[in-house]
């Protein structure tokens, strides 16, 4: 199976149109169609279902497109990694984020990095621990910010020098908005908003044995986008301080859990890693930042 075959198989997936995905990689018509007809041989398994005007994926071919959407990334991700093992003025980095406010330490940082190395280039990638843990895992990331422990028998890390705080995020026109500090029994019989991983894994430690009487309304995986919803009034966000716009102007107010909960935040990298010439100089580089503050 060919890495260019890949990119042909997603090309049509993509455009849904054998003919516009032709137009796009430069190739005719024929000969994209006979290349995805020796993969479906390859495979044993029909991938596409012809209609008249389109084509669709059936379902082992959604299933082929997760996987080799990441294995063109690796090989995007490796090409352009020995492209630049001689350009000792940049390169490319990879990071997957969780949300936090101390992202903004890995900002300036490459932002310092970025004057001395002018070539670089960075990509970044947005989601909570489960999902840039496993675009890691599968070395589509250099590094992962995680705001839980990470596992050691799997990961190298550094700690971020500050901690996440976290509390209640509310329209500041309700009742709970008065209160200075929330506390559990405050919460009981309301509709919460959280992240599922942090219901599972941070809240319960808080709660302890009141934790069977909070109600999760809603799972979201984007603060920004619970904070919406809360805004409407359908319900209170367990969240990070200094994620969600809450001043005066903003109609929400955040108010921090008693008592207090806090998470430390990580940079990652899998163990044993090898990494790029530019990935090794900014590791070293956040090493003493980081160490300084």
């Amino acid at each position: 199976m060919e890495i260019r075959t890949l990119r042909y198989f997603l090309a049509v997936a993509r455009e849904e149109n054998m003919t516009r995905a032709a137009e796009i990689l430069h190739v005719t018509q024929p000969t994209l169609s006979k290349q995805l007809k020796s993969l479906e041989n390859e495979l044993g398994k029909k991938l596409f279902t012809r209609h008249s005007f389109s084509i669709k994926l059936t379902d082992e071919g959604v299933l082929l497109r997760k996987r080799a959407e990441d294995l063109v990334s690796m090989a995007d991700k490796i090409e352009k990694e020995f492209v630049s093992l001689d350009d000792i003025t940049g390169g490319e980095l990879y990071f997957g984020l969780a949300e936090s406010y101390q992202i903004s330490l890995l900002a300036r940082e490459i932002n310092t990095f970025k004057q001395s190395y002018p070539g670089l280039h960075y990509y970044i990638t947005s989601g909570d621990t489960e999902q840039v843990a496993e675009k890691l895992d599968k070395g589509l990331l250099d590094f992962a910010v995680l705001a839980e422990t990470p596992n050691p028998s799997k990961y190298e890390s550094i700690i971020f020098p500050e901690s996440d705080i976290w509390g209640v995020v509310m329209p500041d026109d309700v009742p709970l908005a008065k209160k200075k500090t929330i506390k559990v029994d405050d919460l009981i019989g309301l509709p919460l908003f959280c992240s599922g991983q942090s219901w599972i894994n941070d809240i319960p430690g808080w709660a302890k044995d009141k934790m069977d009487k909070l109600h999760l309304e809603g799972s979201f995986r984007l603060s920004y986008n619970a904070s919406l919803f809360a805004k409407e009034h359908l319900g209170y966000l367990l969240t990070f301080d200094k994620l969600i716009d809450t001043s005066c102007e903003s109609g929400l107010v955040f108010r921090p859990l008693t008592p207090r909960l806090e998470t430390k935040l990580y940079l990652v990298w899998k163990k044993y890693q090898t990494f790029s010439p530019i990935a090794e100089r900014f590791l070293q580089q956040i090493r003493q930042a980081f160490e300084a503050i």
